[in-house]
């Protein structure tokens, strides 16, 4: 969100999850809450049975999409288009926050320029959607005087122009100014737990703990002096760009955490060759992944019920984990793994407890400087906490932005980078199952959530399925330019008519060996949600014909 507060943290919720039950405009794009954030969504839900109005942007049908007031069933990747034209109508019929636009933003005439070509006539022929109801779902949002949420997740972010989407949302959400008020603001429906908290932290690539960049001398200082260590200056790898690095011969080891990219990195095949290519690979996690199994030497860790810390969740709580029972074997916290490698390696890293690593953590992160564990032992805090006096900040933007004024930043609408054509006819998107998360290693060790979903089937539309003379339950082979995997046919029409939806939870079919690794020019995250596939329908196969 550079449009409104890069130093606040790119992707934090600007409102609070208890704020749901002010709603009273829900714009939900690229998520499907009931799958990826069930929590999350029941609360949408119910703030839908009171009366607010629901508008939905997702290419499938889902839960959400069919009690929508709007459902707008877009054309994959083409948001930015709808965007502008959501801008344009509220333009150009005088629908916008004109108080709010000129005293809280710079360069609203960019946007009136960039916005003019979009006329929902337009912008219909590119996302597939109707004219009159981009009109309908703009002027609903801009309803003066009501609170209008934004919600998107993965589905706006997991694009080669994800930022440029996320730049566009926080466009809408400013001209409308539904910025800095409860039941307002722009809320990303983050990817994996705690994944706020390691940005929080600095697990970036481009910038110190606390989004501080790499530019202030003064905050290198505070960290070199803590430290007492020389910090370079310039940014690292992103995690996308190591398996290139590797292949280039740049990078010869690498240390993983908690994180399986044989299964989980878009394009897999290209990491797993990668892997092979290194000198030596260190996994540290709970399970043995599939990655571990790769491994050199593997590191056993204790998972969350097993250790003390802190979770950041999306909403910026700053929240208390306890252990409740020992770790197995030789397995220890993350934190103590570190510390012990550190002092192997001549660097002294002595700390007694996690607590000690927190208090170091509120000493340099202004976000943090407030927050104690005796201050969120029984309820969390949300950052930024500026002090021990203050109550923590629910709601972002209050007034003013962290920059001053709100930066309208535009983009124009750009194609995927991969579509369908003659070869490959079809378009694949990936997500989730309720049951099962990311990619499996601990739900799928669970058989009650196994019986709920023990197998991926490949959503496709009955009339390509026809076309095809597909029945349901048939075993598919489905190809891309990077690889293959076989999965059987579930036949819906919650997909759309060419699109193909598989979920990426199953090491029995690994669908990122098909994903595009093309990378967003900013934030360098992947294009998992569109790539060009071919289907052969293979029938029904017997147990030697699936492990040919």
């Amino acid at each position: 969100m550079a449009s409104l507060a890069i130093s606040f943290g790119s992707g934090a919720m600007t409102n609070s999850i208890a704020d749901i039950k002010d709603c009273e405009v829900i714009f939900m794009i690229g998520s499907n809450a009931d799958t990826g954030h069930p929590t999350i969504g029941l609360r949408l839900h119910q703030a839908c049975d009171r009366g607010a109005k629901l508008i939905v942007v997702d290419p499938r049908q889902t839960a959400f999409a069919r009690r929508a007031d709007h459902w707008l069933s877009i054309n994959p990747g083409t948001d930015v288009a709808l965007l502008n034209a959501m801008c344009q109508v509220i333009i150009e019929e005088g629908i916008y926050d004109k108080k709010f636009v000129a005293e809280r933003t710079e360069d609203f005439d960019d946007l009136k320029k960039t916005v003019k070509k979009y006329s929902p006539e337009y912008a219909g022929q590119i996302t597939g959607i109707a004219a009159d109801e981009i009109r309908a779902v703009a002027r609903l949002y801009a309803s003066p005087g009501k609170n209008s949420a934004i919600f998107y997740g993965m589905g706006l972010a997991h694009h080669a122009t994800g930022t440029d989407n996320v730049k566009c949302v926080a466009n809408l959400a400013m001209l409308c100014g539904k910025m800095g008020k409860a039941g307002c603001g722009v809320n990303p429906l983050r990817g994996q737990n705690n994944v706020q908290g390691a940005c929080d932290m600095g697990a970036l690539f481009n910038t110190l703990p606390g989004y501080a960049g790499l530019v202030s001398e003064e905050t290198f200082a505070r960290y070199e002096k803590m430290w007492g260590v020389k910090l370079p200056r310039r940014p690292g790898k992103a995690a996308t760009e190591v398996w290139d690095a590797i292949h280039d011969g740049a990078i010869r080891g690498i240390y993983i955490m908690g994180e399986d990219p044989v299964l989980a990195d878009p394009n897999a095949g290209h990491a797993v060759e990668a892997i092979d290519k290194l000198d030596f690979l260190l996994v540290q996690d709970i399970f043995l992944t599939d990655t571990a199994k790769m491994a050199d030497v593997v590191l056993p860790a204790a998972c969350y019920a097993e250790k003390d810390g802190t979770f950041t969740a999306s909403e910026r709580r700053v929240q208390r984990v306890r252990k409740a029972v020992e770790p197995p074997g030789e397995a220890k916290p993350d934190w103590e793994i570190f510390c012990n490698l550190a002092d192997k390696m001549g660097y002294h890293m002595h700390y007694d407890s996690a607590e000690d690593i927190f208090n170091e953590v509120a000493s340099l992160l202004p976000q943090y400087n407030g927050i104690s564990y005796e201050r969120i032992e029984t309820e969390g805090l949300q950052w930024p906490v500026p002090d021990a006096n203050h109550p923590g900040t629910p709601v972002l933007h209050v007034g003013k932005f962290v920059r001053g004024r709100g930066l309208f930043i535009t983009e124009d609408y750009t194609q995927p980078v991969e579509l369908p054509d003659e070869e490959y006819p079809f378009i694949l998107t990936t997500g989730r199952e309720v049951a099962h998360y990311n990619f499996g290693s601990m739900t799928r060790k669970t058989a009650a959530l196994e019986e709920i979903c023990p197998e991926a089937r490949a959503e496709i539309n009955p009339v390509d399925a026809e076309r095809m003379a597909v029945n349901d339950g048939d075993w598919l082979e489905l190809t891309s330019r990077r690889g293959q995997v076989r999965v059987r046919a579930r036949l819906t029409d919650n997909s759309q008519e060419g699109t193909v939806f598989v979920p990426y939870h199953f090491a029995e079919v690994p669908v990122n060996m098909l994903t595009l690794n093309a990378l967003d020019r900013l934030s360098r995250s992947p294009q998992y949600k569109i790539c060009a596939v071919k289907l052969n329908n293979l029938g029904v196969l017997t147990v030697n014909d699936k492990e040919t």
